[in-house]
């Protein structure tokens, strides 16, 4: 949401007082000022109930009304750093069909893995992951043989921008630490054990089980 969508529902508040008040005028003072007060209280209330809904959902965290605002994000300075890049590639290739939620779904996911010690310890390394075998790599965009290229404007903006707000430290709140994810139209034999944590459009988000080593 950018700084103009969020005024607005203030300036509506603003009016529908002024109208009250202009309404009012005719009407003994007391009764004048008691009308146009209620009037700008219950247009306060809206505009509070508007901005808290679109900070809800999905998520109770008000810092997230930009963060996950495809409108705002797109209007953010675009990044050629190479870790943005590999971050930014994967979103689109993989996720720039879904909602914002869900691209940035994927990056957690990206993420998530560079933590673990079982994958590369690089961006670039985990989406690039075996991207040298046809049809056998982590991330099928990488090895399809097919053009990495971010051909659509907008979309790729939307991804160097959620890149670039993941990387800047942005919590990790929609899939619970997920490590996979696949879209719905496929089955893979993993996902029989592991533990799905999320769903945003046509992706399914699973956490990989934890392999306990003994001393």
């Amino acid at each position: 949401m950018g700084l103009v969508n969020q005024l607005a529902p203030l300036g509506v508040a603003l009016a529908v007082a002024l109208s009250a008040q202009s309404a009012a005028a005719d009407l003994p003072l007391e009764q004048s000022l008691a009308l146009a007060f209620s009037a700008e209280r219950e247009a306060m209330r809206g505009m509070t109930s508007s901005l808290v809904s679109r900070a809800t959902t999905p998520l109770d965290d008000p810092t997230a009304i930009l963060r996950y605002d495809a409108s705002y994000l797109v209007t953010m300075p675009q990044s050629s750093d190479e870790t943005v890049q590999c971050l930014a590639e994967a979103i689109y290739h993989e996720a720039r069909g879904e909602d914002v939620y869900g691209q940035f779904a994927v990056a957690e996911v990206i993420l998530n893995r560079v933590d673990l010690p079982n994958y590369p310890g690089s961006v670039c390394g985990v989406v690039h992951q075996n991207a040298s075998r046809l049809n056998a790599c982590q991330f099928s965009y990488a090895c399809n043989g097919r053009s990495r290229a971010m051909t659509e404007p907008g979309a790729r903006r939307l991804a160097n921008a959620i890149a670039q707000v993941m990387l800047g430290g942005a919590p990790r709140e929609l899939t619970d630490g997920a490590t996979h994810f696949h879209t719905n139209g496929v089955r893979p034999r993993w996902a029989l054990s592991f533990h799905r944590t999320a769903q945003y459009g046509s992706h399914l988000f699973y956490r990989e089980p934890v392999q306990l080593t003994s001393n």
